[in-house]
């Protein structure tokens, strides 16, 4: 009886101390599924952020398309994370027309393979605006860098491709728009039409350094600014007041290979020339003149330098006169002419031929820029006349004996002669008075 009794009272603290345990065992289980979730949020987390390529504001996204799908006004910059193989194309939200992609010192590699082979590695559509800056590197392999409908800024960064580089197109629709600030380019052909297109649109390279060639007949192509590494066809394509200028250094003092666009400029390295008659003179032509002083243009093929006809012409009839007058044996004075050469335009369209009127010659007409010119002196020495010849002493006439001299030296002669014969005198008669005393004693 007793025993039952006491395996009664024992049970009631057996039950409480087994329900604590499953509540701490519920409690830890619980607790242990909790870290667990967090743990799986905190390393899904970490993994998408591990995937993410680029960004826009704050935020992060897998691909650079899916962050050009999420600018806004307020952050219209798509900044690059990492090197990605991806092509994209410009199409923002609703409403937006500008962004701006930051390389960020990272890769954009086209991709070779899948829906986006054989597509420009960043297709800018019509309507759209894309600014490109660096550094960094946009590599197509076989693709183009950029297909153009809209308008492409580009301010620096790293462009290579097996192919054409950038591709534009105006159609009747649309135009598109380019400009080049800065940047690294390197490609067979560098710029060309989009298979649809009637012209290029408006490109204008405003600097870069360019490796590669310009293929003829983009006629709303500018340069104003850069280095080049192919000077085919490039002469066209030059503004009207800029020239090619070659030989430049990269900064090892080497020579980069490259031709540097720059204003159009004459240079002559003798503005002054002295022509001596003495030596022998001859009319000078234009060609003549140009080499005597060393007159040359900044390497642009398709500007010439012309000399001004008139003031040449005076030139040579100076020229004549000193011939002449050597000839002669007269005398010429120094005269110097001023001649203005000139750089003008060097194509079918800008000759007017005028020998059907009894002209000099093909005229050629300047640019829009006109005033671009150089001036030069030539001098022609002075002839002095030539003195007469003396002439030759007569042997057979004997020589005059010299005449006694007279005059003055004849007047001094006499004078002294006259003191002489004075002091004489004068020292007898002391002679005589001293004597005269010593015969009296």
């Amino acid at each position: 009886m007793r025993s039952h009794e006491k395996r009664v009272n024992v049970c009631p603290r057996t039950q409480g101390k087994y329900l604590v345990s499953v509540v701490l065992t519920a409690v830890f289980a619980i607790a242990s599924l909790f870290g667990t979730l967090l743990f799986s949020a905190d390393a899904v987390a970490d993994a998408a952020e591990s995937q993410a390529v680029a960004q826009v504001g704050n935020a992060t996204y897998a691909s650079v398309q899916e962050a050009i799908g999420h600018t806004s006004i307020k952050n219209a910059t798509v900044t690059l994370l990492t090197d990605v193989a991806e092509s994209v194309t410009i199409t923002p939200l609703k409403g937006m027309r500008n962004v701006t992609f930051d390389l960020n010192g990272h890769v954009l590699q086209a991709t070779e393979s899948g829906g986006a082979a054989g597509f420009a590695t960043i297709t800018v559509p019509a309507n759209m605006q894309l600014t490109i800056v660096g550094p960094g590197t946009v590599a197509c392999g076989t693709q183009p860098a950029v297909d153009c409908r809209g308008a492409l800024h580009v301010e620096g960064g790293t462009f290579t491709s097996d192919a054409t580089l950038m591709r534009f197109a105006e159609t009747d629709e649309t135009s598109a728009q380019g400009s080049f600030s800065g940047g690294t380019f390197t490609a067979p052909t560098l710029f060309n039409l989009l298979d649809d297109a009637k012209n290029l649109g408006y490109v204008t390279v405003r600097g870069g350094e360019y490796r590669g060639m310009i293929p003829a007949g983009l006629n709303t192509l500018v340069l104003l600014s850069g280095s080049f590494s192919d000077l085919s066809n490039l002469a066209p394509y030059l503004a009207d007041s800029l020239g090619l200028i070659p030989g430049g250094t990269s900064g090892d003092g080497m020579g980069d290979g490259m031709f540097h666009v720059g204003d159009l400029a004459i240079s002559s390295k003798q503005t002054l020339v002295e022509l001596n008659p003495a030596s022998g003179l001859q009319r000078l032509s234009a060609d003549d003149l140009l080499k005597l002083t060393e007159t040359q243009l900044n390497g642009i093929a398709d500007y010439l330098l012309v000399v001004d006809s008139d003031q040449l012409q005076a030139l040579n009839d100076q020229i004549d006169r000193a011939m002449q007058a050597v000839e002669k044996r007269k005398a010429f004075e120094a005269v110097s002419q001023n001649i203005t050469i000139t750089a003008v335009r060097n194509g079918a369209d800008d000759v007017i031929d005028t020998n059907s009127s009894g002209g000099a010659g093909p005229q050629l007409r300047t640019s829009d820029h006109d005033g671009i010119s150089t001036q030069v002196t030539v001098t022609i020495k002075a002839v002095a006349e030539p003195e007469e010849p003396g002439k030759p002493s007569n042997p057979e006439k004997p020589e005059k004996p010299e005449m006694p001299r007279s005059g003055s030296a004849v007047q001094a002669l006499a004078i002294i002669s006259l003191l002489l014969v004075i002091a004489s005198a004068i020292c007898a008669y002391a002679t005589a008075r001293l004597r005269s005393p010593r015969l009296h004693n």
